[in-house]
């Protein structure tokens, strides 16, 4: 999925101290523990996975030995926020079917192709590779069982992935580009990830970048994505996403609206307001402050929000250059973006104008937009159903011995 803001493409711990200053999660990675709060056994763990789940003990079982491995609080916040992304994701179905999806598939080789590829490699590879690609489906590995029926075919997303990754490995075997771009040949692995359109995968549907740089073991890229389709992958890395970074957020919904929108995008995107304020300039609260290349390194081309600090901060006389300004917004995927000169600047003069507090976390304003999805959502929808999930789980947690 990709995530767009209008017409673009796609609790509080007791552990994370105050707004704008260091924020150190206290040991366990949570943001919901304290020292004396009981944890939850897999049988109570069981109890709180919704009834209609098949097999819940050995769902439980994992949440258990996962929150174990990451030295995650097993608390009924943290573990009620676990549940409430699995169920929300995929109903707790490790590989789960996707109505339509070879239809889909098909549809998007046969209208985008061409783009997304010279997107991925530029309009001098790009091109010829696409019309390959489209020879490919039609007559391999035969014209009568060709690659563009089997997609047809297909009812989850390992399925389309494999099928994918057989394409591309044969692409990389058969054609050769050195005459097109003085390159060697196209091979392997590389070439098939750079192309390969399943990018969020398994049962908490997590971006296979982000399993990569945090993998759980000494795997290849076709492993750790094979990993992700299995129950214990699958939680694992969703998990680890989810959990694994402190916020100061008073609400759960927020860590639910990054879970989607990404990580501190809830932060960011008060940030941007709290610009937008004391400027009087209208922003997208998006909780991208930078803009980003399809590597995930920020492009120079300045955004509205870089140019409406840039004036502030002149207008106000804050001695922050735009190069130290830069600086400080690259830190924006991490919590010490808060220690930064600029996020204090902000925060302070919000209060000097306002004459309050100032906004720590709002729901960032992006639409979200895939080929596996029927429409597209924002991710106010998206965290509110979770948060609805999670609020369903809390009460039931009520109800259980602790």
């Amino acid at each position: 999925m990709k995530k767009t803001v209008r017409s673009k493409h796609l609790f509080r711990s007791a552990c994370l101290i105050a707004l704008a200053s260091s924020l150190t999660a206290c040991g366990d990675g949570s943001w919901f523990a304290s020292d004396n709060e009981p944890q939850l056994d897999s049988d109570q763990i069981r109890k709180l996975i919704p009834s209609r789940v098949n097999d819940r003990k050995s769902w439980a079982q994992d949440i258990f030995d996962i929150t174990d491995e990451l030295n995650i609080s097993r608390n009924k916040e943290n573990v009620c926020s676990i549940i409430a992304v699995v169920d929300q994701e995929s109903n707790f179905i490790a590989n789960p079917n996707v109505p339509g999806l070879g239809e889909k598939a098909v549809k998007e080789v046969s209208t985008r192709l061409k783009e997304k590829f010279e997107d991925k490699l530029g309009e001098t590879l790009g091109g010829p590779i696409a019309d390959y690609f489209q020879e490919v489906l039609k007559n391999q590995p035969s014209p009568e069982d060709n690659y563009l029926k089997q997609m047809r075919k297909v009812k989850n997303e390992k399925e389309l992935d494999e099928l994918y990754r057989e394409i591309f490995a044969y692409m990389s075997k058969h054609y050769h580009v050195s005459a097109l771009t003085g390159a060697a040949k196209l091979v392997g692995q590389d070439f098939a990830e750079k192309l390969n359109p399943i990018t969020t995968l398994g049962s908490m549907q997590v971006h296979i970048n982000y399993a990569l740089d945090n993998k759980r073991s000494r795997m290849s890229t076709n492993e750790v994505r094979d990993d992700l389709y299995t129950e214990y992958g699958g939680l694992y890395y969703g998990i680890h996403r989810l959990m694994m970074y402190p916020a100061d957020y008073d609400k759960p919904i927020y860590r639910f609206a990054d879970y989607n929108s990404g990580m501190y995008s809830s932060r960011n995107a008060a940030f941007q307001k709290m610009i937008a304020k004391i400027t009087d300039k209208e922003l997208d609260l998006d909780g991208d402050l930078l803009s980003y290349d399809k590597k995930g390194n920020p492009r120079p081309t300045m955004t509205d929000t870089e140019k409406a600090l840039i004036g502030l901060f002149s207008q106000k006389n804050v001695l922050i250059t735009p190069k130290q300004l830069r600086g400080d917004l690259k830190e924006e995927k991490n919590p010490d973006f808060e220690k930064t000169k600029t996020y204090k600047a902000v925060a302070e003069l919000y209060t000097q104008v306002t004459s309050k507090d100032p906004i720590y976390a709002i729901m960032p304003e992006v639409v979200i937009s895939g080929p596996k999805l029927s429409r597209d959502y924002n991710t106010n929808w998206y965290a509110s159903r979770v948060n609805g999930r999670y609020e369903k789980c809390m009460r039931q947690a009520k109800r259980i011995k602790i």
